[in-house]
């Protein structure tokens, strides 16, 4: 393992987000703060408890993992779509480096940065809505997982990507929709049978689940099936960099 690439790459990385605190960690703060205003003390405080805990509490763990997926895939997918822009990616390849390596220093820091802004995230959260952590551990593990899973996932957009418009596709057009449909401002209880099922197909519901079990020991679907459903997706998407790096897809054309 050469841990000096994995340390440039990483550095390299976590350097552009000191460079631009304003939109990687300012303004990702800033608007879902806002989000804690208006629902959680405006609209919150009109609103009954949801299985014993206020409304402005219980959707803390859904906007949080709003920012955590959002940031994890603009992270990664702009950290490698950059060098491809560019041209130095062929540096990268040519380099006595594997592409684990590679994938753990991109990986590794956009999932640095998307952890570090959902803890400021929490801490932000205190100044508007009172909440508790039932299962610290779990929570952070989830708050890991998910960093890790998604970053590896926006890495791959970053490759797919042609154009600056598709890194945004993914994020706006498919998981923005999905967390909130996902359950990030209602119980799935609350639905109508069908609906229920239906809601069930989207994979942003165990996630935001299993991380709301962690915060107040209460779920929509069982905590084995939300770490199930995460480290599934964690697999599929290692499946799939080793794919793109065993073929070259999109990376030597």
């Amino acid at each position: 393992m050469n841990i000096y690439a994995i340390r440039a790459i990483y550095k390299f990385e976590m350097a552009r987000m000191w460079r631009t605190l304003m939109q990687s960690i300012a303004a990702p703060v800033i608007s879902t703060s806002l989000y804690f205003v208006v629902f959680g003390s405006a609209i919150g405080s009109r609103m009954g408890d949801i299985d014993g805990i206020s409304y402005g509490a219980f959707i803390i763990p859904g906007l949080v993992m709003l920012s955590l997926l959002m940031q994890s895939i603009s992270n990664a997918s702009f950290g490698i779509y950059m060098p491809k822009f560019s041209g130095t990616i062929y540096e990268v390849l040519s380099a006595p480096v594997s592409y684990v390596e590679v994938v753990i220093g991109y990986v590794g820091a956009a999932a640095t940065k998307s952890v570090l802004l959902g803890v400021i995230i929490l801490i932000t959260a205190r100044l508007f809505v009172p909440y508790e952590v039932v299962h610290p551990f779990w929570m952070f593990a989830f708050l890991v997982l998910t960093a890790i899973t998604f970053s590896l996932f926006g890495f791959i957009i970053g490759i797919w990507a042609d154009g600056f418009e598709k890194l945004q596709i993914v994020p706006l057009m498919i998981v923005t929709p999905l967390v909130f449909l996902g359950g990030t401002f209602y119980s799935i209880d609350m639905l109508p049978e069908i609906w229920q099922t239906i809601t069930l197909l989207n994979p942003v519901v165990y996630l935001i689940s299993g991380f709301r079990w962690a915060f107040y020991g209460v779920s929509d679907v069982h905590v084995g099936i939300s770490v199930g459903m995460t480290l599934f997706f964690l697999i599929a998407c290692m499946a799939s960099v080793w794919w793109i790096f065993k073929t070259g897809y999109r990376l030597r054309s």
